[in-house]
């Protein structure tokens, strides 16, 4: 995929306002299924059937693969870090009983650490304008999930993997920016879902029992997570990595709680306040101010 995410087609322009969309909805997907399931262990299924999926549609439709043994290794890191390291912090910090607020919380520094990194590591300029949309976004972000917040000793560690998520998805952002600009979205990312599922096949038994219970509501997570986040979201992302400047991909995940907030009221009955409905307003002209020409 070539050009900008502005270019002449409209399906271009609403790429980043369905990207957040999809996203938004991975919490809603862990909400639904993690009562059934442990962390790990449902990343496992997840990602193994989406692995499996992706390597028949590349066959299918013979989607060019990794050419030497270097470019699937950086293929592979990058999923790790995305996939792997991102996820499994979010999973397991929820799982654990951290908050949501304050999990969205943490993750949502993600787009001030990939501005401050993007120039060191990706040579990318990040202006004035920009630094203050950041600033304003992350403020509608706490905004948003203020009446959520609460945090004590008990969640500390989970706490921790929350941190560990947001490093895993801003160092995954900026090197699949640097290292996967030419990686095909079918091969490559289930190559990405394929290397992440092997380290949970580990990892899980290890440090999980591994049952499952198979519900109605899980069957239905799962399948949501797996084609409309593992597949659809995950391929508006690296399409948007590729299109734009890391820092103004970033600032779409100042959307996501806001987002995640809405779908939660529609469909759970989760309070919105005036506050939190003002964080939205301020998160928005915070992401216009990132990514104005």
């Amino acid at each position: 995929m070539s050009g900008t995410a502005t270019g002449g087609q409209p399906w271009l322009r609403l790429m980043p306002g369905l990207f957040v969309l999809l996203w938004s909805t991975g919490f809603i997907g862990a909400k639904y299924g993690l009562p059934y399931v442990e962390p790990l262990t449902f990343l496992l299924i997840r990602l193994g059937l989406v692995a499996v999926v992706l390597a028949l549609v590349a066959l299918v439709s013979r989607a060019p693969w990794p050419r030497d043994w270097p470019t699937a290794g950086r293929i592979v890191l990058a999923g790790l870090l995305v996939h792997g390291v991102y996820l499994s912090g979010i999973f397991i910090a929820i799982s654990q009983g951290l908050p949501a607020g304050v999990t969205a919380l943490v993750v949502g520094i993600q787009p001030l650490l990939t501005a401050a990194l993007s120039g060191p590591l990706l040579g990318e300029r990040v202006t004035g304008r920009q630094w203050v949309g950041l600033l304003l976004g992350l403020a509608g972000v706490g905004l948003v999930v203020r009446e959520k917040l609460s945090i004590d000793a008990a969640h500390l560690v989970p706490f921790a993997y929350a941190l560990v998520a947001l490093i895993g998805i801003t160092l995954g952002t900026l090197y699949q920016k640097r290292h996967g600009g030419g990686m095909d979205l079918r091969s490559g990312t289930a190559i990405q879902y394929g290397a992440t599922a092997v380290v949970l096949a580990i990892a899980a038994p290890l440090t999980e029992t591994m049952q499952v219970q198979w519900t109605g509501e899980f069957i239905f997570a799962l399948l949501w997570l797996c084609f409309v986040l593992s597949v659809g979201a995950i391929f508006l992302l690296f399409a948007l990595i590729r299109r734009g400047a890391a820092a103004k991909v970033a600032s779409l995940f100042y959307l996501t709680p806001p987002v995640t907030a809405l779908i939660a009221w529609i469909l759970f009955g989760e309070k919105l306040g005036l506050v939190a409905l003002a964080g939205m307003a301020v998160a928005v002209c915070g992401v216009a101010l990132v990514n104005r020409k």
